[in-house]
């Protein structure tokens, strides 16, 4: 069974799920968003493309 989310949906959960359980505060969870919408325009953003691409082949193909 394949499920398809849209990434911000699942990240979104993993912020709320941070915040209710591990004591993460709203104010901390839009600094780090915002901080990722920077890095993204930077250098760096084919390397984390690469890297994030990477480990979800790895997750893909230990669960098929």
């Amino acid at each position: 069974m394949t499920v398809n989310l849209p990434l911000v949906v699942v990240l979104g959960l993993i912020a709320l799920g941070a915040m209710k359980f591990l004591g993460v505060r709203p104010w901390l969870v839009v600094v780090i968003a915002l901080f990722g919408f920077y890095l993204s325009d930077t250098f760096i953003a084919p390397a984390i493309d690469t890297g994030t691409r990477t480990g979800v082949d790895i997750v893909n193909d230990q669960y098929n």
